[in-house]
């Protein structure tokens, strides 16, 4: 399955008075991750939502590890682990860059859905999804 990795710097905002990360963070890099790999696919949310298709969350889950802190850098692993009719599920890994830590991992399953909510075959949409679950 296709992977991507990429990074961000948690900033002060993103944190508590102790410097950690807020534990909502970690599903706006869940989206950062998969942004990133649709866009590294050649269908990024742009193209998508042009395409008329909307990509929903209809389940969310994190494991939090380890807590990230002010100014840690991020790798956020991401790859599409299920393709399937009207329906998506995208796993992450987020782990500190400097030590390779592994923070928190999850998942977020998306309905395939048109701009009124109907359900849409994903093998109808574009073949470029198709690379989502290419090795």
């Amino acid at each position: 399955m296709k992977e991507n990795t990429a990074e961000v710097r948690v900033r002060y905002a993103e944190t508590d008075a102790m410097g950690v990360a807020y534990h909502a963070n970690y599903l706006v890099w869940f989206e950062v991750g998969r942004t990133a790999l649709l866009e590294e696919l050649g269908y990024p949310y742009v193209q998508l939502e042009a395409d008329g298709i909307i990509l929903p969350v209809a389940e969310c889950h994190v494991r939090y590890r380890l807590p990230a802190r002010y100014d840690d850098c991020l790798l956020i692993r991401s790859r599409c682990t299920e393709l399937r009719g009207v329906s998506m599920i995208i796993s992450y890994r987020i782990e500190n860059k400097e030590n390779g830590s592994l923070l928190a991992e999850g998942w977020t399953k998306h309905a395939i859905v048109d701009k009124n909510m109907k359900p849409v075959k994903i093998r109808d949409v574009n073949p470029r999804l198709q690379k989502l679950l290419e090795v």
